[in-house]
């Protein structure tokens, strides 16, 4: 089931040869890896926005090495549990594909289908390129190309959480299951980083027109090989942008890292 709309008018979108056609005669071509670009001149706040191709491949690269396959396997349970059969699952964030591949392969299952979008160009393409049977598509989590009460669940992996969009798109009923760090998560990284390492915040955070179902942990340590990983595994973390000179100095000294990882997993429902 297609669920994205024209991000000019707002109409159902409809897949006719290689083009999505609103029927106002609004059309968005299908790139060749399968993609289509939703995303409007006066939505992007940079002329590249998201994530550039260097840091989508070092991410693919490091979740290539089973370091996140817990989080992704969680998740995938998680989406399963709440999704219906013939249901539609909206990846909000998608980026390079990791997660949402897995969420395809519990829709299939029930004849669902799933959607991917995520603002960064070179993340959407490696992901259509790679991942077959999903619909992907470059979009703001802000302004998300899809009909209201479309989506049976929704979920959202460190990207930004839009809780009016989120309720707009979700069908009465529907789940939101977002991702947050878990307070020591990655907390082997800051040790060497930070002089002062400190833990991430947890809370629940309350939702207008969202129930609050729980929360679902998945805690584990891991080792890091080779200074190739440690760079991706820190390009991929806001503390890439947010260390000085000598904390990277540090981290890329090392050939081992060894590190906490959390991942917790809040599961909302659209009331």
């Amino acid at each position: 089931m297609m669920i994205f709309c024209c991000p000019a008018c707002g109409s159902a979108l409809e897949r006719e040869d290689r083009a999505l056609r609103c029927a106002n005669g609004h059309s968005y071509d299908i790139a060749r890896q399968g993609y289509v670009h939703l995303l409007p001149v006066k939505q992007m706040h940079a002329k590249i926005p998201g994530d550039t191709k260097q840091m989508v491949d070092a991410r693919r690269m490091f979740l290539s090495g089973g370091y996140y396959d817990a989080f992704r396997d969680k998740l995938a349970e998680l989406t399963d549990k709440y999704l219906p059969e013939n249901g539609v699952i909206l990846d909000a964030g998608c980026g390079e594909g990791f997660y949402t591949s897995a969420l395809y392969e519990k829709a299939k299952a029930k004849n669902g289908s799933v959607s991917g979008v995520d603002i960064s160009k070179f993340a959407v393409k490696a992901a259509a390129g790679k991942y077959k049977g999903i619909d992907f598509a470059v979009a703001s989590l802000f302004h998300l190309p899809c009909a209201e009460n479309s989506a049976d669940v929704l979920t959202d992996v460190f990207a930004p959480i839009v809780p009016e969009e989120f309720f707009r798109v979700l069908k009465p009923g529907g789940v939101m299951i977002l991702a947050v760090p878990g307070a020591r998560h990655l907390y082997g990284m800051k040790e060497v980083l930070y002089k002062e390492p400190y833990e991430n915040e947890e809370h629940d955070t309350a939702y207008d027109g969202f129930e609050y179902l729980g929360r679902a942990c998945v805690q584990k340590f891991i080792t890091v090989n080779g200074k190739e990983n440690i760079e991706a595994l820190f390009s991929m973390t806001p503390y890439y942008w947010k260390t000085d000179v000598e904390g990277g100095e540090r981290l890329r000294a090392l050939d081992v890292l060894g590190t906490e990882i959390k991942f917790d997993f809040l599961v909302y429902r659209k009331r």
